[in-house]
């Protein structure tokens, strides 16, 4: 019965700080929909009743906008899942974007191979998208654990590297269709099962809820996860139990990317059913952080913070027809990350104080 508590309150920890930015992020936003419908302060509780019911009409009005909604989602699990491995190693991968992107790259070219029967392409796009994205994931892993370079640099850099190689593939060379800016449309043996005919909601979603289990268990039940966050918590300690730091390192920064690019494969085989060129960055990668830090680098904490996410992209167009801003919704985001980095910041320096009782004496 007390270990029951235990695992109750700790549950309720672990959320709590999450739920409390959620909240506050929407307060806050409630202010500049007042200013964008010229309320006063008086009429902040009509403004908050106003937010609420164009998200959810956006969103979940209707059986469309539910499954168009689960659109946003599934690809934001993957990007979010791939932020949580390289966060839980301590390190910033902020080129997930970039190996989401050679992901959907490899599941095009994959995905136009004809005569191939559905139990052997769709695996097949995947690994592909696998293994794109952890080769993109591993470079800037081996030059940090080789040569000590800066993870973020390295991965922002990565980023439109694939921009850039993806473009000149599809504009300058046979992987792309003549006369259009893309690949060829993907053989239906490729394509992912459809929901409905209502949206491009698809059967990646539960995909995704696959490998968030997968992660979790890979993070707390094997050795390698064990390995990996213990270089997260304490490198040097780490090291002194005999941890490879820099083993570590790159097989985290490649798990992540492997993630993201089952992702890509997956918005393709789903959703594109193409690849177009790219005039800029798609933004799930991005948009992942955000979902990785306020499931606190959970993964299954992920699937919820992705559903959160996914529902304020879904309802961004719903929001200008009402004449509120879209760019409320990356207000809401933008509160909540800074709202998680304040926990981060503060247990840093509880952490530091603890070290200098201790070696004080």
């Amino acid at each position: 019965m007390n270990k029951f508590k235990e695992f109750l309150l700790k549950g309720l920890k672990s959320i709590a700080y999450p739920l409390c930015a959620i909240i506050v992020a929407i307060l806050v936003s409630v202010f500049f929909v007042m200013w964008a419908k010229d309320y006063s302060i008086l009429q902040y509780f009509s403004a908050l009743s106003d937010l609420f019911r164009v998200v959810w009409k956006g969103s979940f009005g209707s059986q469309r906008q539910a499954f168009t909604t689960l659109e946003y989602v599934a690809p934001l699990i993957f990007t979010g899942l791939a932020n949580a491995i390289a966060f839980r190693s301590g390190l910033f991968n902020i080129g997930v974007e970039g190996q989401f992107m050679m992901g959907m790259l490899a599941a095009g070219i994959i995905g136009v191979i004809p005569g191939l029967n559905i139990f052997i392409h769709i695996p097949l796009m995947i690994l592909g998208g696998m293994l794109a994205g952890a080769c993109w994931g591993a470079i800037p892993g081996f030059f940090k654990a080789k040569l000590g370079t800066n993870e973020v640099i390295n991965s922002i850099m990565m980023n439109y590297i694939a921009l850039n190689i993806i473009n000149l593939l599809i504009l300058r060379t046979a992987i792309g269709e003549k006369g259009k800016a893309a690949t060829g449309i993907i053989q239906s043996s490729a394509m992912l099962l459809r929901f409905n005919n209502l949206s491009r909601a698809n059967v990646g979603i539960l995909i995704g809820i696959v490998f968030a289990i997968l992660v979790y268990w890979l993070l707390w039940k094997t050795t390698i996860g064990y390995e990996i966050r213990a270089v997260g918590i304490n490198p040097h300690g780490a090291e002194y139990g005999g941890i490879s730091i820099t083993k570590n390192t790159i097989l985290a920064m490649g798990l992540s990317g492997a993630i993201a690019g089952i992702g890509g494969a997956i918005h393709v085989s789903g959703i594109l059913h193409q690849v177009q060129n790219f005039n800029d960055l798609p933004g799930y990668g991005f948009d992942g952080i955000a979902v990785a830090l306020l499931a606190k680098s959970n993964p299954i904490g992920c699937i919820f913070a992705a559903v959160l996410f996914g529902t304020l992209n879904s309802s961004s167009k719903i929001l200008q027809l009402n004449d509120i801003p879209k760019q409320i919704v990356y207000l809401i985001q933008a509160v909540i990350i800074i709202f998680i980095a304040t926990d981060y910041v503060v247990k840093y320096f509880k952490e530091k104080k603890k070290k200098k009782v201790i070696i004080n004496g």
